[in-house]
């Protein structure tokens, strides 16, 4: 199966539909931003911290996986040279909807999270990535791109997924918790050829649950240092029954070390 163009189609089907990610800011949240006023999210409730961010005007922006006409704009609007890299077309006009509306300078460039080949090394002071990379099967690959396309002392901001939450069956849709899959997880290998087939009739991104020695440890071997960490939830009145018990988002501040330190 070709993930990356089964979950192009996925989201655009998404984008059709109107999931919550895919929903352009409003005009007055760009005033906001335009006036030194704004906040991003990484994850689904919790802003992200005002001293995570460098000094936005001029500050080269990548909002990676990351279409859907919200971070970029903000970004935009608050002085950032910001480009919007997304593999689902449909959530990249989303951003052009909104750089057109409000007369913002924005890029968008359509790809793969784990290929930056485009960029240059170097090319960016500071990387955007909301929960995303559930939507690809390997991580490492994404992380060293980050790596190399900032510059060193530049950061890497990114949500991902508590790997805990891809251990149950009917963790999202049960009241019920059943220990039922080991990690890293792979709904490809794990579901039905005709599940594989609803889900693609609905309109469903695949996901793909990684372990944390991927996630946190990658970005480690990549040649990241850590610098901030916290956990999230949905929001009240949208929360699923293992978020009774756990967290199950993370966000990380991680920064490129401007030597070798950490790398593999």
């Amino acid at each position: 199966m070709d993930i990356r163009h089964y979950n192009r189609e996925a989201w655009n089907r998404q984008v059709e539909g109107g999931n919550v990610w895919t929903i352009p800011v409003s005009p007055e949240e760009i005033a906001e931003a335009r006036s030194g006023r704004w906040h991003i999210f990484l994850t689904p409730s919790r802003p992200v911290p005002c001293d995570w961010f460098p000094p936005l005007p001029g500050c080269r922006v990548l909002c990676l996986a990351s279409g859907g006409g919200q971070q970029g704009p903000i970004f935009a609007a608050a002085g950032a040279e910001v480009t919007v890299f997304d593999n689902s077309p449909l959530q990249l006009e989303q951003d052009r909807l909104v750089a057109d509306r409000e007369d913002l300078n924005l890029r968008t460039v359509e790809g793969d999270m784990r290929d930056l080949s485009c960029f240059a090394d170097g090319s960016f002071d500071l990387i955007v990535h909301p929960v995303s990379n559930l939507f690809v099967p390997e991580i490492l690959p994404v992380w060293r791109e980050a790596h190399r396309v900032l510059v060193p002392g530049g950061s890497l901001l990114s949500g991902f997924m508590n790997p805990g939450s891809f251990l149950f069956e009917g963790a999202r849709e049960r009241s019920e918790l059943l220990v039922a899959h080991a990690l890293p997880f792979s709904e490809p290998e794990v579901l039905s050829s005709e599940a594989l087939a609803q889900r693609q009739a609905d309109g469903v991104p695949l996901e793909f649950g990684h372990t944390l020695e991927d996630q946190i440890g990658g970005q480690l071997a990549a040649g990241f240092l850590l610098a901030g960490f916290y956990e999230d939830r949905n929001p009240e009145g949208h929360r699923e029954v293992l978020e009774q018990y756990m967290a199950m988002f993370i966000a990380t501040r991680s920064i490129r070390a401007t030597s070798a330190v950490g790398r593999d």
